[in-house]
């Protein structure tokens, strides 16, 4: 008797609550991905970035899935007003805008999860009939994905630092400090010397007489002392029994000196010339 045949997937298992949407790279790729997606739902007030009705959860983003992509992707269902990627799901204050394009770069590799926000609650209820459709295209001669070598030129050719602009920033950085430091140095000299409410006068370090600079001369015999110094003071008595040995050295000497002292005292009382007071 022949075993019966199993019915062949034709699509993949979703969690529970999730629904999965299957999506390629490109139209030469065979076995589809699938993103798990869902609608955002949190206690009011836990998250201000992403709001309540209007919001999709999506899982297991891969890689070469940007932000533009998943724009692309859902923008069929209503226009898409954000996306976030993330490392890991969790609530998120909204980000202040980085301050300089060079030292705030942060990138999230692997899979990620993502936050799209629609500009209608109508975009979430749309989503849900995409997995009845067939797998969406991510890359197109229209909106290229760069993968593999393409891909890490691309990031090492964004890495190269322009000179030019990296010393504007710098400047308009150390300008900003100096009139920071400046700023603070005027209200200190404003503030010198005038009580405050409960009459206390803050004392600063200014009307203080400045340290002479050392010279190399003068800080290399510095380093030497504190050397000779630290060295005299592992050698002395490094072990235990030294230790020991110098303590019964000196109750030695001292007992020897009382002896003496004893003698001397005997010899004068002797020849009656012992006159203590």
């Amino acid at each position: 008797m022949a075993a019966p045949r199993r019915k062949r997937e034709t699509g993949a298992a979703a969690p529970v609550g999730y629904t999965a949407i299957p999506i390629k790279l490109s139209e030469k790729q065979r076995s589809p991905h699938y993103l798990y997606v869902k609608e955002h739902k949190v206690r009011e007030g836990t998250d201000t970035t992403h709001p309540p009705n209007r919001t999709l959860f999506v899982l297991n983003v891969p890689p070469y899935c940007t932000k533009a992509c998943l724009s692309r992707l859902f923008s069929c269902c209503w226009s898409v007003q954000s996306v976030d990627v993330c490392e890991k799901p969790g609530p998120r204050e909204k980000s202040e805008a980085p301050k300089s394009k060079f030292f705030n770069l942060k990138t999230v590799p692997g899979f990620r999860v993502a936050y799209v926000v629609f500009k209608n609650p109508t975009g979430i209820q749309a989503v849900k009939s995409l997995s009845l459709q067939g797998p969406l295209v991510i890359s197109s001669e229209s909106h290229p994905v760069k993968t593999g070598i393409r891909k890490w030129i691309s990031s090492y050719a964004a890495s190269v630092v322009d000179p030019v602009e990296l010393k504007a920033e710098v400047d308009a950085f150390m300008q900003t400090y100096d009139q920071k430091i400046a700023e603070e140095e005027a209200k200190a000299e404003e503030e010198e010397g005038v009580p405050d409410e409960e009459g206390w006068v803050k004392v600063t370090r200014k009307g203080r007489r400045p340290g002479l600079p050392l010279t190399e001369a003068a800080s290399l015999r510095v380093l030497e002392r504190e050397k000779r110094k630290r060295a005299r003071k592992e050698l002395l008595n490094f072990y235990a029994w030294q230790h020991r040995e110098t303590k019964r050295e000196n109750i030695a000497q001292l007992r020897k000196k009382f002896e003496e002292d004893k003698q001397r005292i005997a010899l004068m009382r002797a020849q009656r010339k012992f006159r203590p007071y």
